[in-house]
Parts: C-alpha cells; sequence; structure tokens
C-alpha cells in the first residue's frame, strides 16, 4: 500500500514552506491542500485535524495528523531516514538545532513583524529589540555557511521567515531594519540560502507576496 502524504497549508506562510522544503529535500511527494483564508473562518478539514490551534501546517501521513511545523519537520526526518538529513545526529547538536529554532520562532519573528508594522516610540523599542536578536543569530553564523554547518538543516529552514519574509515586508512598511550594511553574515548566509535550488523553487512569488502584504497591511507605495 502505498503512503499517502497531504499537507493543509497556505501558499503565503513561511510555516506551510517549512514543511514543503522538508518534504523536497527529502523526497516524499505530497499532495498540498490550501487553507483558504489564513485569517478568518477555518475550513472544516482545518477543525478536524488541528482542533487544538485550529492553525496550519497540518501533515497528513497516510490518515494521521501532526501539527506545528518545526514538529513536523522532525517527524520528517525520523520518519524518512533517507534522502537529506534536517537534523543533526549528535544529541548535543540536535538540542542546540532546537535551541536556535525556538529562539527564531519566540524570539526573532515576533520581534522583526513588531518592528515593522508598530507605530512611534513603541516602534523605536522595538527596532531596537529586533536589532539586538538579529545581531545574536549573526554572531551564531559566523564562521559557517548555513546554521547546519556545511548543509541546510532545521535552523536555516525555521530562519525562512527572516531569509525571504523579512525582507520583502520592511519593504512594504518603509522600514530599514534588516540591511547588508548591518547584518553582513546574516546577507551572505541569505544569498547562499534563496539560491539553493531547493529553496528558491519552493518560495511563494515574490510579486504575488508584496502585492497581499500590501492590500492587507498598507504601508509604503513605492
Amino acid at each position: 500500500m502505498a503512503e499517502e502524504v497531504k499537507l493543509l497549508g497556505v501558499w503565503r506562510s513561511p510555516f506551510s514552506r517549512r514543511v514543503e522544503i522538508g518534504l523536497k529535500l527529502k523526497g516524499v511527494p505530497y499532495e498540498f491542500i490550501e487553507e483558504e483564508d489564513l485569517f478568518g473562518k477555518k475550513s472544516d478539514l482545518l477543525l478536524k485535524y488541528n482542533p487544538v490551534h485550529k492553525k496550519i501546517p497540518v501533515l497528513l501521513h497516510n490518515g494521521k495528523p501532526i501539527a506545528e511545523s518545526v514538529v513536523i519537520l522532525e517527524y520528517i526526518d525520523d520518519t524518512w531516514k533517507g534522502g537529506h538529513p534536517i537534523l543533526p545526529k549528535h544529541p548535543y547538536d540536535r538540542a542546540m538545532a532546537r535551541f536556535w529554532a525556538k529562539f527564531i520562532d519566540d524570539k526573532c519573528a515576533p520581534a522583526i513583524w513588531k518592528a515593522n508594522w508598530s507605530k512611534d516610540k513603541e516602534k523605536e523599542e522595538a527596532m531596537e529589540e529586533a536589532h539586538e536578536l538579529l545581531k545574536t543569530l549573526e554572531s551564531e553564523l559566523k564562521g559557517k555557511r548555513f546554521f547546519g554547518g556545511d548543509d541546510i538543516g532545521l535552523v536555516d529552514i525555521v530562519a525562512n521567515f527572516i531569509a525571504f519574509w523579512a525582507g520583502l515586508i520592511q519593504e512594504v512598511s518603509g522600514t530599514e531594519l534588516l540591511t547588508r550594511e548591518k547584518f553582513p553574515v546574516l546577507f551572505k548566509w541569505i544569498d547562499e540560502y534563496v539560491n539553493c535550488s531547493v529553496i528558491k523553487e519552493n518560495l511563494p512569488p515574490r510579486d504575488k507576496l508584496t502585492a497581499f502584504f500590501r492590500a492587507r497591511f498598507g504601508g509604503d507605495s513605492k
């Protein structure tokens, strides 16, 4: 009996794209099911398979649901042993990968979002916080091609928001936070990451995503 792999997600979501990248790196065929409304009414399918958080992405493997993008990436790595490894083999290195993935999700991504869309004094404080967090991330990356070493790993995939979405969002909002002058190491990593064939093929169309953010949040019209 053939394996059935389905992904419930949204085209513009960095969390959905993480899972797609993980599946592509492993060479796992899957069916993508688009969740129509990320902000409003949830589909019956999403409510059925992720009743706790009611969020995408959800991976369905032979009918069994797995939710939360980082959890799904670990599941993919554990289930399909062949192909590109997502997590390191050594327990310490695996723990460190989980630590930095959590740092990005819990600290960096919310701070970047807030720095772009806040106003006045709140924006200044958010910019300062985001700048310090990105400096910490840059220090972790120094001397390495990817966060995972010579190859793309869990932390790189989780950091896809920084590699692609963050620059586009600041272009729409008119904010200058993540720049090549301030973060040369991160930008070197971004260039390497987004130009990797598997990554490049699984990023959302830039024009379409830009149009979505302009319509949804407004911002600079330049």
